[in-house]
């Protein structure tokens, strides 16, 4: 994933990477209320037979809803799930599927490898997406805040680059 070819290609736009997070958006958002159901699901089997305490609440729903605690452990686990998304096609691939929907790909902008450290900062900096508005600022360079964080930057992919079997 390294930008050594790739000098020709243009840093992606505003409008290309948004399209492509809101693609994304949908198929994490998926991916996280999978996740809730299954954390819901074991928490409910933990609840019943009492392995955690359901405290004053009749029904394990009820307990979930109730604490903080619980619904801590839903989101977190969600978050954790969505995250790990990202980075498993930003690390086999440089793409997501939003992204190779719209062409984009991740490419190093040093020469350094791109590594899961890299790639979790590029994921903590994005502020869920609003490390993008950057562009409208930056509208020269076309780098977003994870960009200059990660040193990572998404460049636009032709038809013909952006077919697996040419990588």
């Amino acid at each position: 994933m390294k930008n050594t070819q790739n000098s020709a290609k243009v840093r992606a736009g505003f409008f290309k990477r948004l399209a492509a997070m809101v693609y994304d958006t949908l198929v994490a958002t998926a991916i996280a209320i999978l996740s809730a159901m299954l954390m819901s699901g074991i928490l409910v089997l933990l609840l019943n037979t009492g392995i955690l305490p359901m405290g004053a609440a009749q029904h394990p729903s009820e307990a979930i809803q109730e604490s903080w605690l619980y619904t801590g452990i839903i989101q977190i686990w969600s978050l954790l799930w969505m995250v790990c998304f990202f980075l498993w096609f930003w690390k086999n691939g440089g793409q997501t599927l939003g992204m190779r929907a719209w062409r984009l790909r991740l490419f190093s902008s040093n020469e350094k490898p791109v590594t899961w450290t890299r790639l979790l900062s590029r994921a903590i900096s994005s502020l869920l997406g609003l490390g993008t508005l950057w562009l409208l600022v930056n509208r020269k360079q076309k780098l977003a805040l994870q960009d200059k964080v990660s040193s990572i930057e998404i460049l636009e992919l032709t038809k013909h680059d952006n077919d697996h079997k040419n990588w």
